[in-house]
């Protein structure tokens, strides 16, 4: 199979505050907020959703194509998708930007607060449309992660014309996402995958129910940090736990590797309940170290971890 995944490449820098943000937020003064975080760890790692996503996927096992665009100091990152054997054929590396950059401070909470510079990602990226007429719903299988929002919905029209099963996660770009975008991504996804507050957030701007959402996705999948997943589909209707990492580093990138399990399962064909068990427990290696590719894993010891945990044979 082919999997297409597009969305963002950016240098993470990920911040320790070794506090909590609610000490020193006041509710009734967010209208006058200046507030500053001393932060005890600073490091800088690769990351944005495709590159996550892309890096999960190579270590469970696949060759997933990244559609994004980066910029002139790219070259550190391509180095890394290099070594780590990452097609970079539809990477488009824009000379008078810098790659996007992510500002995250996390506080013992786990809670946190995210600045994002978009730089090259404000460029769609090289895909013509037309070089794929290989694309179909029998080779090819797609993710819409948080990008360039039109390349967002100029994506989706291509998989809808070509049958393509997508994954829509619409993330951080939900504020830029017009209401029209995001009913015409929903419409037709095959998992829309979203957290508890971004589900709630859209759920309000479309004036829609979940049982309106689940007439238009074929499954939602609302993840709830340590509450586990809730996944609802025009058949079915579950929960999944969610798997204790065996440390807490830091959240970042949990995520996208989640969406990357997710990509797994529908490959292997698994059963619902199975790929998101796999999605939850591939998701906790980056809560076990700062950034969201200093992880790794190999696939013989996900099979074995997760026959432990959930008693059954992933495959």
């Amino acid at each position: 199979m082919q999997i297409l995944v597009s969305g963002s490449l950016a240098y993470d820098r990920i911040m320790d505050f070794p506090g909590y943000f609610k000490d020193h937020i006041l509710p009734e003064k967010v209208h006058l907020l200046n507030v500053s975080f001393e932060v005890k760890v600073l490091t800088e790692n690769f990351g944005g959703t495709a590159g996550n996503i892309a890096y999960n996927l190579k270590l469970l096992g696949e060759n997933p194509i990244i559609i994004s665009t980066a910029g002139k100091d790219f070259d550190r990152y391509s180095g890394w998708l290099k070594k780590n054997k990452i097609p970079q054929k539809e990477i488009r590396v824009v000379p008078d930007q810098l790659t996007a950059g992510a500002y995250i401070i996390t506080d013992k909470a786990n809670n946190q607060i995210t600045a994002f510079h978009k730089g090259a990602m404000e460029v769609e990226s090289s895909l013509r449309f037309t070089k794929y007429e290989n694309i179909t719903s029998q080779n090819s299988i797609a993710v819409i992660a948080p990008g360039n929002r039109f390349e967002m919905v100029d994506l989706g029209r291509l998989y809808k014309k070509k049958n393509v099963s997508y994954i829509f996660d619409p993330g951080q770009q939900i504020p830029v996402l017009s209401n029209r975008d995001l009913r015409f991504l929903l419409k037709g996804a095959k998992i829309f995958v979203v957290n508890d507050y971004e589900f709630s957030l859209i759920a309000k701007r479309l004036s829609l129910l979940l049982a309106e959402i689940k007439r238009m996705a074929e499954t939602i999948i609302i993840t709830k940090g340590e509450k586990g997943s809730q996944v609802v589909s025009l058949k079915d209707r579950f929960v999944v736990k969610a798997v204790r990492p065996r440390k807490v580093v830091d959240p970042t990138g949990a995520g996208d590797a989640f969406r990357a399990g997710l990509v797994k399962g529908l490959i292997g064909q698994l059963s619902l309940k199975k790929t998101v068990q796999l999605a939850t427990l591939v998701a906790t290696y980056p809560i076990e170290h700062y950034g969201t590719q200093e992880h790794s894993f190999t696939l013989r010891e996900i099979k074995n971890r997760f026959a432990k945990l959930f008693k059954s044979k992933l495959i």
